[in-house]
């Protein structure tokens, strides 16, 4: 069976694009956008990152993120576009350090006040955990820099996958649009959910994100 590519859209210039192209898509995007005009905002240095599940490699999206923005910045960023469900506890792993949202002494942890530019470059990978207990990852890499025009250095989402094709668990035909939790993870279309033994309270929708389906996360 041939492999579904992923395929993602531009934030840029609408365009879509296969996950391993889009790299190289931004770049020539960014070359092509305008330079600030005299007397306007100026640019903001920041790091061009690729984001994906780590565990979920269909999730994926591209961010530029201010390099002075401290790592709380990103965190809340990925937490609004992918997973904030109950306000659970968040981390990032870089070089062996963990850098968490609530961090512990005794385990010799870091806060999330340090900023980007202090810990990443160009070719560093990192990663990150939400919800230590059904814990979502995500691998990040820092691909590149970007010049941005948002207002006071603001993150920016510059692509994202568009959502995975996901077929009903039980019919076999139509697209899934919800999943049981109590029945291990079921994908089910809208006509079988209907008929589902399970109540409507074990349902959770089929969304975008590499946390679907997993704790209260509706999107």
């Amino acid at each position: 069976m041939t492999k579904q590519q992923s395929m993602g859209k531009c934030y840029l210039c609408g365009k879509t694009f296969g996950k391993a192209a889009m790299t190289r898509h931004l770049s020539k995007c960014s070359q092509a956008q305008t330079p600030a005009a005299p007397g306007k905002q100026k640019t903001t240095p920041a790091f061009h990152l690729v984001v994906e599940g780590r565990w979920a490699k269909a999730y994926w999206m591209h961010v530029a993120a201010p390099v002075k923005a401290p790592l709380s910045k990103l965190d809340a960023f990925l937490r609004h576009i992918w997973l904030e469900c109950c306000g659970h506890m968040s981390a990032f792993v870089i070089g062996g350090i963990r850098y968490t949202s609530s961090p512990m002494e005794e385990e010799e942890e870091r806060g999330m006040a340090t900023p980007l530019s202090r810990v990443v470059d160009v070719g560093t990978n990192l990663f990150y955990e939400y919800d230590f207990g059904s814990t979502t990852e995500l691998g990040l890499k820092v691909v590149g820099f970007w010049n941005q025009d948002k207002p006071k250095g603001a993150m920016q989402l510059l692509a994202r996958n568009e959502p995975p094709q996901s077929i009903c668990d039980q019919c076999k035909t139509q697209p899934a649009m919800k999943i049981c939790i109590e029945c291990e993870a079921a994908w089910l279309c809208e006509s079988c959910a209907a008929a589902h033994e399970c109540s409507e309270e074990m349902f959770l929708p089929v969304v975008n994100s590499p946390r679907v389906g997993v704790c209260g996360y509706t999107g």
